[in-house]
């Protein structure tokens, strides 16, 4: 993987992928035990934000701190990103300056023409299409639950964006099935859906959409929702929670899944998208799945510098 971006996992094959998530396991050992571990020591990554963050800013800060580097952060205010100056000119400028560089974007188009121009591999930390590192840390996070992934169903109730973009162009490769709802005209990208149900038919796993959210959830080891109401999309807020209606994960919708299911979110909640009972009981594991994020980022880093 040295010298490879991660723009999506699409492009990473069964055996990358469960590197990675063996590295970040190992990484969450180390910085448990205290252990001094620092392959970064003189390697500096530009973070690059067009978007705020609370987990992947501090995740990402500090944990290349821990491996010995330095991570510059570049808010909206810091550089305008293909105004002022052009994405390839920045591209050019930051890969002489950093070794690696991790952009948060609205347009995924922009962190493809980063990796293009630049010199340097360049991390997708989110863009309007994909959001690997969090389905990394997701993956970790029930590996870490049911000691496995191949067999594992997962179910997603809520709207067709960025993270189950993620999770539709992963799970097939890693033995998931895969159970989906989402309302009518919030449906996930068709050429992501191509890919999944592909995935699905060559890695023989389950691969099912629906409006039906009590659908969807039958027989989940795993449910997942995440915002109804993205960064940017402010003003379709009414619009959105009337289309969303009776997608709340509940425990009353949790009947209808496996008798072991879990819940996951990757933050930040609203009520309205599962409720507290869930939200903060023990079948949620959206507080190791945060964590997550750190050990993750890490080993995506490590790997594409070949340091690891």
């Amino acid at each position: 993987m040295k010298n490879k971006s991660l723009l999506t996992l699409a492009d990473f094959s069964t055996e990358e992928i469960t590197k990675l998530l063996d590295i970040s396991i190992d990484l969450k050992k180390k910085m448990k035990a205290n252990e001094i571990y620092q392959p970064m020591i003189g390697k500096s990554m530009s973070m690059i934000f067009q978007k705020r963050s609370t987990r992947t800013r501090v995740s990402t800060e500090t944990g290349v701190a821990y491996l010995g580097g330095h991570a510059l952060f570049l808010g909206s205010d810091d550089i305008q990103l293909g105004k002022n100056e052009s994405l390839k000119d920045t591209a050019l400028v930051l890969s002489r300056f950093n070794d690696i560089i991790l952009a948060r974007v609205y347009e995924h188009s922009d962190v493809e023409t980063l990796a293009k121009e630049g010199t340097v591999p360049v991390i997708n930390a989110l863009s309007d299409k994909y959001h690997p590192l969090q389905i990394l840390a997701d993956f970790m996070a029930i590996k870490e639950h049911f000691g496995k992934l191949k067999g594992i169903t997962i179910s997603w109730v809520g709207d067709g964006n960025n993270v189950l973009h993620s999770i539709m162009v992963t799970a097939p490769k890693m033995g998931i099935n895969l159970r989906i709802a989402t309302p009518e005209g919030y449906r996930p990208l068709p050429d992501v859906t191509e890919i999944a149900k592909t995935e699905a038919e060559k890695y023989g796993t389950q691969f099912l959409i629906t409006t039906d959210p009590l659908e969807a959830v039958k027989g989940a080891n795993v449910i997942v929702t995440d915002t109804w109401i993205s960064m940017g999309q402010d003003e379709e807020k009414d619009a959105r929670i009337k289309a969303f209606e009776g997608y709340q994960v509940t425990m009353e919708m949790g009947k209808h899944a496996a008798d072991n299911w879990i819940f996951m979110h990757c933050l930040p909640r609203k009520p309205n998208e599962v409720d507290d009972e869930v939200f903060y009981s023990e079948r949620s594991i959206v507080w190791n799945e945060a964590e997550n994020r750190m050990y993750t980022v890490q080993a995506v880093t490590l790997a594409l510098l070949g340091l690891y």
